[in-house]
């Protein structure tokens, strides 16, 4: 389910950022139709279950995607090779969502650990 209060944090960025918010947004509930959705910390995150699985935030020069999980951070090193990783979250680029391939599989690792 979509709210309004993450319909509002996007709005409130400048492109290119919104439209890659939207975009990463669009494809989480594509990959994960019964997601919800909450603002946790400020950020938009996403929700199955009551557990969080996904949260996606826009900073000054990079956006973050964060898996709430670290293992899932660890499980995925190859493919996040490039890109700058801290404990619990990445970066990526503002004018491009992360590849689709590599959204599924940051999600179906958490979504593993939840069930």
């Amino acid at each position: 389910m979509r709210i309004p209060e993450v319909d509002a944090y996007i709005a409130a960025e400048l492109e290119p950022k919104q439209s890659t918010l939207r975009m990463m947004r669009d494809m989480i509930h594509e990959i994960v139709p019964d997601a919800n959705e909450v603002i946790s910390h400020g950020v938009p995150m996403f929700v199955v279950r009551g557990k969080k699985f996904a949260g996606i935030a826009a900073f000054k020069q990079h956006l973050v995607y964060a898996p709430q999980s670290s293992t899932v951070l660890s499980q995925c090193a190859e493919e996040l090779t490039g890109y700058v990783v801290s404990k619990g979250s990445f970066q990526f680029a503002v004018d491009a969502p992360l590849p689709r391939a590599l959204l599924e599989r940051l999600i179906a690792i958490r979504l593993t650990e939840i069930a």
